[in-house]
């Protein structure tokens, strides 16, 4: 089984490693400059995404959308995977991490874009799109969209539901010694109350715990900046120095230090935010909406929130408390971050590891279900969300490190065919942009709502 593990974690090290990293990156980059930085209507895109009204087909709101694809996005790596990067690349990670998210945010436009304008009603009367549809619809590869699909289904079941079930029990026996049994009985219920319910439940939930755990932890980042405010401007000043001179968290000359803070930077960023990988449009191509431009705007918004904003956030506390200095990383760099401030600390580190863990099940059991959808029709949607609540009962009581490798070697393998479908559909990206965003102010009103077609499988499986 150890020789299992360590085959699994150097293939999955491969995997992420600097060629997917250069083609997410420099995707990230080619549709910024195509889209003529589409990243300047971020505050009117933050505008639109608390709007409900139902301006198309869809199953959720706008905000329902964004929600649920934020729970999905925003987990252990906005805190223990942040620490991870400023542990292996010293404090200039954190702002090749900021940087991934500001450029991230066109290609999770590009990727909304998409979702939408291929989406298609399934017999059961809901939305399904996401990569899978881009690639069978707009580019005639189904074959590719079945990859993809498989890829996501797999990948859901470990990274976003054993492995975070696994991180709740943990948490819940070290802090204040539960049972994982336990631990997992209660989780298992919360999950089936919810998943058993749809899309519309799982929005209804996420609507109000995203809004707020982010805004819970933000703030309690931001009271342990200002207790510590004396070092904040130097601790500023080293996050930039070390992203352009380098500085090895634990020695190391210049030049290594400088390589592992954008390696693991630019890793951990987009690890983190999703964009590129294909999961959140998924849930994008679900929301009320006739112009996929605007839940393109509003779907974008979700880099800046994880990343710019709350992996930001942690990097500077992480930064400022200075335990990395210490040869500390991962879960012991975050811990000990945030003891320095007793009673307070702990307790943000505690109700936010909680609330995102517990976000990330809901949010991934929804792509989860959609790729089984894909792959083997609507007839899949009811057993698989219960193998999912079952999963997280397996995950709550079983140590999976092996099905973490895994999971992440699935993940990573979802951005292949996703970035293909980007990459070769950028036209389309740009064609609606022109029409929708850049053309709206000549053309005067906007395009009727339409009702996206059926696939044709669906139809032959009626």
């Amino acid at each position: 089984m150890q020789a299992i593990e360590r085959a699994l974690a150097s293939a999955s090290d491969f995997l992420w490693g600097p060629p997917l990293l250069v083609l997410l990156f420099g995707t990230h980059v080619f549709l910024t400059l195509r889209l003529r930085f589409i990243q300047r209507y971020l505050l009117r895109a933050i505008r639109l995404s608390f709007t409900r009204a139902k301006e198309g087909e869809g199953d959720v709101s706008h905000f329902g959308a964004l929600t649920t694809a934020l729970a999905a996005t925003i987990g252990t790596g906005n805190i223990v995977g942040v620490a991870t990067a400023i542990g292996a690349g010293g404090p200039g990670a954190v702002l090749w991490m900021w940087l991934t998210g500001v450029f991230g945010i066109a290609t999770k436009y590009g990727e909304a874009v998409l979702a939408v304008k291929y989406r298609v009603r399934t017999p059961a009367g809901t939305m399904a799109g996401g990569p899978m549809y881009a690639l069978e619809r707009g580019l005639g590869m189904r074959w590719l969209g079945l990859v993809f699909a498989a890829f996501t289904a797999v990948a859901a079941f470990g990274i976003g539901c054993m492995v975070q079930a696994n991180s709740i029990a943990s948490m819940a026996r070290e802090a204040a010694g539960v049972a994982p049994w336990l631990t997992g009985v209660v989780l298992t219920a919360l999950t089936a109350v919810v998943i058993l319910g749809g899309i519309r439940a799982i929005a209804g939930v996420c609507e109000r715990l995203v809004p707020f755990m982010a805004v819970f932890y933000v703030l309690g980042c931001l009271i342990l900046l200002v207790l510590r405010r004396d070092t904040l401007p130097e601790s500023l000043a080293l996050i930039v120095r070390g992203a352009f001179s380098g500085q090895a968290a634990v020695g190391g000359f210049l030049g290594a230090g400088m390589k592992e803070a954008v390696r693991y930077g630019i890793a951990r960023g987009l690890f983190s935010n999703e964009s590129g990988l294909g999961s959140a449009p998924i849930v994008a191509a679900a929301a009320r909406t006739s112009d996929p431009v605007r839940q393109a705007l509003v779907s974008s918004t979700g880099t800046f929130w994880d990343t710019v904003v709350v992996c930001a956030m942690t990097g500077l506390v992480l930064v400022n408390m200075g335990d990395w200095r210490e040869g500390l990383s991962g879960a012991a760099l975050t811990q000990a971050a945030f003891a320095h401030i007793p009673r307070l600390g702990p307790i943000v580190l505690t109700v936010g590891l909680l609330t995102f863990v517990f976000s990330t099940i809901l949010g991934w059991s929804y792509y989860g279900e959609k790729a089984a959808e894909y792959l083997l029709g609507t007839r899949a949607v009811r057993p698989y969300r219960v193998m999912w609540v079952g999963a997280v009962m397996v995950g709550s009581v079983v140590s999976l490190p092996a099905v973490w490798s895994f999971a992440d070697i699935a993940n990573g393998l979802m951005a292949v065919p996703n970035l293909v479908s980007l990459l070769a559909l950028s036209g389309v990206i740009v064609a609606e942009t022109r029409r929708h965003l850049w053309e709206e102010g000549r053309r005067g009103t906007d395009e009727p709502p339409s009702c996206p077609p059926r696939s044709s499988r669906f139809r032959s499986r009626r």
